[in-house]
């Protein structure tokens, strides 16, 4: 589905991708991991179209996307949670799902109906503003808009980062929901426990190259993977 393929990428002067390559196939959850400032979200801004790269392709579908504008990516089946949420204030629940929705020319995977069934606490807060839920209820608004634009490949950027544990657990339950009805995803994260649970291949990158690539009981086989090249 995804194919990233010896892709670079700056900010001004300076290089921060050399060469990144690696792939998410259809009905795949595969992960992105190492320590911060290695190129994680830098990858995802490049596939999104958010960071121009300066060299290599991306492919959805086998047709190349590293020149297209955001918008067209996105409309491509593509769906980002970002770092930070950044879902919409000064609109209420409802409203934010809703404003984003998109068939991408057929009947929708996930409409409103399914998207609050995913999230129950987002369907009893439908009518709150965003500023108003908690960092968990924000979290599960913005992934439910994620889906919302019915997206064949959902990538999620450090979804659970800074959440109390029990609501961290109900992100990872939802993971693995979408994981069992065949929801492509990408994720980037740092819990290599509940990722080794819910993934089926991992790659890790450090200073701007992937460096090892494993499945799930390989990386669960060497727990030193984890003190060498995320560090937590």
């Amino acid at each position: 589905m995804l194919e990233v393929t010896d892709l670079q990428a700056s900010y001004g002067s300076s290089q921060v991708l050399f060469g990144v390559t690696f792939s998410v196939g259809d009905t795949e959850v595969v992960t992105l991991l190492g320590r911060n400032g290695m190129g994680k979200t830098t990858v995802i801004r490049s596939i999104m179209g958010i960071l121009p790269s300066s060299a290599g392709e991306i492919r959805f579908d086998g047709r190349p996307i590293h020149r297209l504008r955001p918008y067209r990516i996105a409309r491509l089946g593509l769906g980002l949670v970002p770092e930070g949420r950044q879902i919409f204030p000064n609109l209420t629940v409802r409203e934010n799902l809703v404003a984003t929705a998109s068939a991408n020319g057929g009947k929708s995977a996930w409409p409103l109906e399914r998207v609050l069934d995913l999230f129950p606490p987002l369907a009893e807060r439908s009518n709150s503003m965003g500023r108003l839920l908690s960092g968990g209820e924000q979290q599960m608004l913005a992934i439910g808009r994620a889906l919302m634009t019915n997206p064949r490949l959902l990538i999620l950027d450090e979804a659970t980062e800074g959440l109390a544990p029990i609501v961290r657990g109900e992100i990872w339950r939802c993971i693995e929901r979408l994981k069992h009805v065949g929801q492509s995803i990408l994720i980037v994260d740092k819990n290599i426990k509940a990722l080794a649970r819910v993934a089926n291949r991992h790659y890790f990158i450090e200073k701007g190259r992937i460096v090892l690539s494993c499945n799930s009981d390989e990386l669960r086989a060497q727990p030193a993977l984890r003190d060498r090249y995320i560090g937590v």
